[in-house]
């Protein structure tokens, strides 16, 4: 086996959470380029059709499929069909998230509430679902959507931190379960990265001075910059590789 073909994904099939734009799209985006047949997903169908149109264009092979991931009785049947019309998961990537900014003693209580079941219940009720298939198959990819804040805390985010700390240790724990039937499950931890969702901290200046100047690597993430990491968790380069989180963030979690 030459180094190249440790990382071709050709004839595998990839179900990316939460992937109609940002980290899902581009990650779901480099899967397919990798040779993955890709199945975008997200809660409102017009913007899957949209996402899915631009890989399209590039020739890119793939499928949409719209569920809520939060709510277990939408997954299952939604997994069933996946598998049934385009083929079997090789490749789970739990991306679904979701941001809510507030002071920890004014954080309301229904935002804590969505934020647990979009960040934290999706990732049980997908990969449960997902594994139980691949356990019978003897072999599965999984990679859980991390974040530096599974690490490190920040002001006004504390409910965000438990939430990506949780899935740090969900999949250690995924790990631990599935490891002996054949499965690898990891995390994939982005740092700052130029997202819809950060575009007012890009345009902060002083927040991204600050950034900047606390990343060993100089900069804000790209997009492209977690897709290598993403085919490596998903290839058979991985194959021996379990319950790790690969960091992908310019070394902010090296650096005081």
């Amino acid at each position: 086996m030459n180094a190249a073909s440790l990382f071709d994904l050709s004839g595998r099939t990839a179900l990316v959470t939460g992937s109609s734009a940002g980290i899902g799209f581009a990650l779901a985006q480099g899967l397919a380029r990798a040779g993955a047949t890709v199945v975008l997903n997200g809660r409102e169908p017009g913007r899957l059709t949209l996402a899915a149109e631009r890989l399209r264009r590039d020739g890119l092979p793939v499928h949409e499929m719209a569920f809520d991931v939060t709510d277990s009785g939408s997954v299952r049947p939604a997994i069933a069909r996946i598998e049934d019309e385009i083929g079997p998961i090789d490749i789970l990537v739990n991306n679904a998230g979701m941001q809510f900014r507030a002071p920890l003693e004014d954080y309301p209580e229904d935002a804590w509430h969505a934020l647990m079941k979009t960040n934290v219940d999706s990732v049980f009720h997908v990969g449960q679902a997902v594994a139980q298939r691949m356990i019978q198959r003897v072999r599965g990819k999984i990679i859980n959507i991390c974040s530096v804040q599974s690490e490190l805390g920040r002001p006004s985010i504390a409910p965000y931190a438990a939430t990506k700390g949780a899935v740090k240790m969900l999949t250690k724990g995924m790990a631990i379960d599935w490891g002996k039937h054949g499965l690898q499950v990891n995390g994939l931890g982005p740092g700052y990265f130029k997202t819809e969702l950060n575009r007012a901290l890009v345009e902060d200046k002083a927040f991204s001075d600050w950034l900047i100047g606390r990343t060993p690597s100089r900069r804000w993430g790209e997009l492209e910059d977690l897709v290598g990491a993403a085919i490596f968790l998903s290839s058979d380069a991985s194959n021996f590789v379990n319950g790790q989180i690969i960091y992908v963030d310019g070394g902010v979690t090296a650096s005081l």
